[in-house]
């Protein structure tokens, strides 16, 4: 076997489960007259809450807001203005964006807990985690009755796309959020590989066709002069930065030809090759594809600093002057990894898999539909009327402009029910000014599937090389090998207990993870590794899934 042709640096692996917590402050009413300035709800919470015109709008009444944006360089505008403003106006209400941002999210939670002043409702599924809901059940409007009367366009959807309302049917059957599907949206709902395609013509190598082929192809990568540059040992096969989600991802990213897609959820389940729920790292083929890894780090495929080094190091090497250091990379695009070195790299078409498989990650039940797109407080006075303005989002051209921005600004209207999603005028990216001028992944949205072909998207960035590249995977994805395990609900109990357990159990397969790669011992340590599982509640655990995961096929069946 090939030794490392680096030294092995010495590494630590503390490995914590991510606990996703967000929640945002704010104050409810509903009065007849909106603010005009920014606030501070709570702390240090930074709030914007702004007319965009002169009209008088003061008779009408004001509903109170809260959503949260992932950084304060993005602007806040689009909230007032174009299609935003068109559906407030034809309402007749006034919206009180409250608008935090995501470093100062967290801080809120308990401030908010304790005072119970709630806004009149929070939008988009950043606001709110299942858990908040589940703990904070009486402070929010159970919805289902409402959506009834008051939704015609959501209950159009539902009709359309059933998954849609399994989605946010919590297990008594109710509904206490309102759900997303995302437009034009790639089949390979996920990173891919990249692989980099100067290297394999420096060395004249083939495209790789199977996972042998790709260590191959790798190994050689990593041992020989593939940059050019004189100097055979500056090359890395594939790296990664030290995180509570790096086996996650290595699951769905290296390890993927060996059938390992998990949830995004971060709790590692899956569906095996018959469609049951599955913990992932107690498979078999999880234990062959970890074998696997421990092979390539023996061949020096992996980076020493793999378990060890942060995103920025990660960063730096993949977009390193002169030329990418890596090899293999993942991303929804290559251009989002390695940044001016995106001419290197092309998407590989999934390699052949250790069963005779291709495998990729079909999340669209987890990444393009969710629930808790809005949530309305039960201190909102008229939610009614709040649903009948929410219900206008869920219509095609609204859902193009809550996605990328406003016609006339963003979208062009071609006079003839076409429209052109535009390349931004001031040279910032189309992802960029989609973030910048609309809810972009946030909100209720849904658009029918017809009206995506009505739609062009520029076909050199942003979603429309996603779609592009999704020409290379996406006669790989089906419901029988690729499906991923779905975004369910869980009884407020079954939450408490998955929490409780299963915060140790990832810190432990996560550890064990980065044991056997660097140190090997997988086969002779297996089944007292098995056995602490089961000792630390697994059964249970995996019961608790797998009873959530019925339940949603259930409500999906209705």
């Amino acid at each position: 076997m090939m030794m490392r042709k680096k030294t092995k640096m010495a590494w630590s692996v503390a490995l914590s489960a991510a606990m996703a917590a967000g929640l945002l402050a704010g104050c409810g009413s509903n009065g007849g007259t909106e603010s005009t300035s920014g606030s501070t709800a709570a702390s240090s919470a930074k709030t914007e809450s702004s007319a965009s015109d002169t009209t008088d709008t003061s008779d009408r009444p004001t509903y109170k807001i809260a959503t949260v944006r992932w950084t304060d360089t993005w602007p806040t505008d689009f909230l007032h203005e174009g299609v935003m403003k068109e559906i407030e106006d034809k309402m007749n209400i006034n919206i009180d964006w409250q608008v935090y941002y995501n470093s100062d999210w967290s801080e809120q939670k308990s401030l908010l807990l304790a005072s119970g002043d709630l806004p009149d409702a929070f939008l988009g599924s950043i606001c709110l985690t299942q858990a908040d809901m589940a703990q904070n059940k009486s402070a929010f409007l159970d919805l289902t009755d409402l959506i009834e009367k008051d939704m015609p366009n959501l209950k159009a959807a539902f009709e359309a796309d059933p998954e849609l309302k399994a989605v946010c049917t919590s297990r008594d059957g109710r509904i206490y959020s309102l759900p997303k599907k995302l437009p034009l949206r790639p089949k390979v709902c996920g990173d891919v590989m990249c692989i980099n395609q100067e290297w394999l013509d420096n060395l004249g190598l083939e495209t790789p066709k199977t996972y042998k082929e790709l260590e191959e192809v790798l190994v050689k990568f990593a041992t020989e002069d593939a940059d050019g540059d004189g100097d055979p040992t500056n090359e890395i096969g594939i790296t990664n930065a030290a995180s509570s989600g790096l086996l996650s991802g290595d699951l769905r990213h290296i390890l993927s030809p060996f059938g390992t897609m998990v949830s995004r959820d971060g709790n590692y389940m899956g569906l095996n090759g018959e469609g049951k729920p599955v913990f992932m790292p107690m498979e078999e083929n999880y234990k062959e594809a970890v074998k696997w890894m421990r092979q390539l780090w023996e061949e020096g495929v992996v980076d020493p600093e793999y378990f060890t080094q942060d995103g920025s190091m990660q960063t730096a090497k993949q977009q390193a002057d002169g030329g990418s250091q890596v090899g293999l990379i993942f991303g929804w695009t290559a251009d989002a990894q390695v940044g001016p070195n995106v001419d290197q790299f092309k998407t590989l078409e999934a390699v052949e898999g250790y069963d005779g498989n291709h495998y990729v990650e079909a999340a669209t039940n987890y990444l393009d539909i969710s629930d808790r797109e809005l949530m309305i407080s039960k201190d909102c006075k008229d939610p009614d009327t709040l649903l009948k303005w929410a219900d206008e989002f869920y219509t095609d051209l609204a859902s193009l402009q809550t996605f990328y921005g406003t016609i006339g600004s963003q979208i062009t209207d071609n006079g003839d029910g076409t429209y052109n999603v535009d390349v931004p005028s001031d040279g910032s990216s189309l992802d960029t000014s989609a973030w910048s001028n609309s809810l972009r992944d946030f909100g209720p949205k849904y658009m029918n599937e017809d009206f995506y072909d009505k739609v062009s998207l520029p076909e050199d960035q942003g979603d429309g090389v996603k779609l592009a590249d999704d020409a290379i995977n996406e006669k790989y994805v089906d419901t029988e090998k690729n499906c991923g395990f779905p975004m369910v609900q869980y009884t407020d109990e079954d939450l408490s207990r998955i929490t409780a357990i299963g915060t140790d159990i990832y810190k432990y397969v996560e550890a064990q993870y980065a044991h056997w790669v660097v140190d090997g011992g997988i086969d002779d340590e297996w089944d007292s590794y098995i056995d602490q599982l089961k000792a630390m509640g697994i059964d249970e655990f995996l019961q608790i899934q797998t009873d959530a995961y019925n339940a949603y096929k259930e409500n999906l069946a209705k």
